[in-house]
């Protein structure tokens, strides 16, 4: 199947319907490599004899395939399940979980923190650790805006999972707002976060996840 033939999402932050295969990867990176080309000639820039930039057309074509995009060609991490023998039902917080994504708007750098909260079922299962930081490198593995990013987190993990609540938060930094435009300072953070069943409904517990986030994030 060529890469032409694939079908693909509108939406830049969807997977598409079936992960690439071996050849369909390497069609794709050949044929980014060549627009890639053709975007250069139309910079002005000699990338067919200057020595710094001669092979960045297939450098920024893998790039982006093999990595900027990998959340969309690639399938979702497999969930790694624990029975909750001791019932635990309390909030269970993780972070800072690196976030290392891209800009929808002006395909620049996003990067930051994602912390988890989760109130498991006693009566259900619990995920290994690791899995929460794999998720979120899938999602981020796109291009994202961030108020879609932490939806997409939180969604997955409540299919997966089926908590009594979860809390998904994001703080990161925009290089189209500190390179470009206004040019804003790196301090300047979006933060923002997404809220399922209980975590939502009581704010004692949005309170105390928020209060764990703080104390995380001075530690990070």
């Amino acid at each position: 199947m060529s890469v032409h033939s694939l079908k693909i999402p509108r939406r830049g932050n969807e997977a598409v319907d079936m992960p690439l295969n071996c050849a369909e990867e390497a069609a794709m990176i050949a044929a980014a490599a060549q627009k890639i080309g053709e975007l250069l000639d139309i910079l002005r820039i000699d990338h067919k004899n200057d020595h710094n930039t001669r092979e960045t057309p297939a450098r920024v074509a893998k790039m982006y395939v093999k990595e900027l995009l990998r959340g969309r060609f690639a399938p979702p991490p497999k969930i790694t399940d624990f029975e909750n023998a001791q019932a635990y039902d309390q909030l269970i917080v993780t972070g800072p979980i690196d976030i290392k994504s891209v800009c929808a708007h002006h395909l620049m750098p996003i990067y930051g923190h994602a912390y988890i909260g989760i109130l498991p079922a006693p009566d259900g299962k619990i995920i290994g650790l690791s899995k929460y930081d794999r998720i979120v490198d899938h999602f981020a593995g796109r291009f994202q805006i961030q108020e879609e990013l932490v939806k997409q987190i939180g969604n997955f993990i409540v299919e997966q999972t089926q908590p009594r609540g979860l809390a998904v938060r994001v703080s990161a930094v925009h290089m189209c707002k500190t390179h470009r435009g206004v040019r804003a300072p790196h301090s300047s953070r979006m933060v923002n976060t997404a809220l399922y069943g209980q975590m939502r409904e009581d704010p004692s517990l949005k309170n105390e996840f928020l209060q764990e986030c703080a104390v995380l994030e001075r530690g990070a």
